[in-house]
């Protein structure tokens, strides 16, 4: 997938996740990766960027696998972004796929 359409679809595809369960880090990215590929240096910047922005609380949970893990869960306000988001998102893709289908019917 292109950088510049990962970048910008990223924040919503996280949202999603974490709107269907609470997850910790490394569970995100092996969620995110099943969409779009990206690694640490990709997700634990955003995942920092989200929580202070108040679109996710987190909590530590004691792990017998080493140190304790970090979950994220989203607020309220996470909700009303994803929401936002989501709508963007689905206007977007569907101009661009309305102009695409428009551009091959008159090419």
């Amino acid at each position: 997938m292109n950088s510049q359409f990962k970048k910008g679809v990223l924040e919503l595809i996280v949202l999603l996740s974490v709107n269907k369960r609470d997850m910790y880090g490394y569970e995100l990215i092996l969620e995110v990766s099943k969409v779009v590929d990206v690694n640490e240096g990709t997700i634990y910047p955003l995942l920092k960027r989200l929580t202070n922005e108040k679109y996710f609380d987190t909590y530590l949970v004691e792990s017998s696998e080493g140190p304790s893990r970090k979950y994220y869960k989203i607020t309220t306000l996470g909700k009303r972004r994803l929401k936002e988001l989501k709508k963007v998102w689905k206007e977007f893709s569907s101009s661009v796929s309305d102009f695409i289908k428009e551009c091959e019917h008159n090419g």
